[in-house]
């Protein structure tokens, strides 16, 4: 584990501290969700950025390519 210092405002300080509290967990604990959820987050939009970098780039031939993209593309990443 890398230990680091973060700021934080008061507000956030307070909050943080009572969602421990209730949770009955360290506040590094919640720090350390929050920034994996967030990593996580950004990986998926970085794999949907590269996922949609082709679309439109040719042609299928068929009329309905641009309506089934997205459904594609939510089977594939999202599922």
């Amino acid at each position: 584990m890398v230990r680091t210092q973060i700021s934080i405002t008061e507000e956030q300080a307070e909050r943080l501290r009572h969602l421990a509290a209730a949770r009955n967990v360290l506040q590094a604990y919640l720090v350390r969700q929050a920034v994996e959820a967030l990593l996580d987050r950004d990986e998926l939009e970085q794999r949907l950025k590269r996922a949609r970098r082709p679309l439109g780039a040719y042609r299928s031939g068929g009329s309905d390519a641009a309506v089934q993209h997205d459904e594609v593309i939510a089977d594939t990443f999202l599922s």
